[in-house]
């Protein structure tokens, strides 16, 4: 298969802008909301425009970045894979280069962006170039603590980002994990943002002693009742050495599925699940097959999971990092990444994605 191949990318184009249609829907009776909707459902009409006329040149742009803006955090989660996995003492990318990746990101077509961190909101200068760069539809995943008035305020203006809170299913499990009062910060969180009606999403790690709780119709029902129009679910990957124990069994990942159909079916909200959904598409889509990740030092990476690049934003531009033969020998390798038990197909082979990154 060609380096250049887009097995997957056209049914993953399509995807997005059935989530969008999807979004427009479930936000019926706010005809702001509908209105801003039909806007970014045009933008991305137009970035899918851009990606194909990218092909024929020879440039591969995946829909999808996942971009970790910082590396510090106001919280201390058990088992977070970017504490784990993405801190160092290195500098940052300057707000500057921020910008001009975000520009070369949307010239180049790139539909959706997540902004993780860390937490995100220790940098706000991030968010309001995000902000400016409307072509793009930036998803900010934050634990809530830091949305006060003011940025609440400024979220209203903000027709293209979606704050995603993150929340571990209950008072009981999101303390456990994010330490005590998170469930109540998150709570009152979500109350102000309905209060101003903005749209907002959550995010939950779903583990083995979780899942019952966060996967449960009584957890979706509350948070649809306190507004939440995306669910994003994250199955555990055992960064943090001996918690093995904490992934999802068989049986949850078949009822995972089950429930999903039934929520997507009956529940006034959008539900998009890693790495469940990639199988749709014929397994793993990082490497910019469908997506990639870049960290707050500016390494591009397979994705958050996979922290091996030879590229990084300081040195190259962001259409140079896209021909990254790491990404290419990825994609074009004979190796079935397979995600069918719950579980990040490259996580599962670390030794196989290090011997891409050495290959000279």
């Amino acid at each position: 298969m060609s380096a250049h191949t887009r097995s997957a990318d056209p049914a993953f184009d399509a995807s997005i802008l059935d989530v969008l249609r999807s979004g427009i829907r479930v936000t019926r009776g706010n005809p702001r909301l509908a209105l801003r909707g039909l806007h970014l459902l045009r933008d991305q009409q137009r970035a899918a425009r851009r990606r194909d006329g990218n092909e024929g040149l020879g440039v591969h742009v995946p829909p999808f970045v996942i971009f970790s803006v910082t590396g510090a955090c106001n919280l201390t989660c058990a088992g977070c894979y970017a504490h784990i996995l993405h801190r160092a003492a290195r500098p940052e990318m300057s707000d500057e280069r921020v910008s001009t990746f975000f520009r070369e990101a949307r010239d180049l077509g790139v539909s959706v962006m997540l902004l993780a961190g860390g937490e995100p909101l220790l940098r706000r200068s991030v968010l309001a170039e995000a902000a400016a760069t409307q072509e793009i539809l930036f998803l900010l995943f934050t634990n809530g603590s830091l949305l006060d008035d003011a940025l609440i305020r400024a979220l209203r203006g903000m027709h293209n980002v979606v704050p995603v809170l993150s929340v571990e299913g209950g008072a009981e499990e999101t303390d456990a994990r994010r330490g005590a009062g998170a469930y109540e910060h998150v709570t009152a969180a979500m109350a102000e943002l309905q209060a101003h009606r903005i749209v907002f999403g959550t995010s939950t790690t779903l583990t083995h002693a979780n899942f019952a709780t966060a996967m449960g119709e009584e957890f979706v029902r509350d948070l649809t009742g306190r507004g939440c129009r995306l669910f994003y679910y994250i199955n555990y990957v055992p960064v943090e050495p001996g918690t093995d124990d904490l992934q999802l069994t068989a049986d949850q990942v078949a009822e995972q599925d089950h429930r999903l159909a039934s929520y997507r079916r009956t529940m006034p909200a959008l539900f998009i699940a890693f790495p469940r959904d990639e199988l749709a598409f014929g397994g793993c889509l990082a490497a910019g097959k469908g997506f990639l990740h870049i960290n707050a030092y500016g390494d591009v990476q397979p994705c958050p999971f996979s922290p091996f690049s030879d590229s990084n934003l300081l040195e190259v531009s962001f259409r140079e990092a896209l021909a990254s033969p790491f990404f290419r020998a990825i994609r074009a390798e004979e190796v079935t990444l397979d995600e069918t038990d719950g579980r990040c197909a490259l996580w599962k082979r670390q030794e196989w994605v290090k011997g891409l990154v050495a290959r000279p």
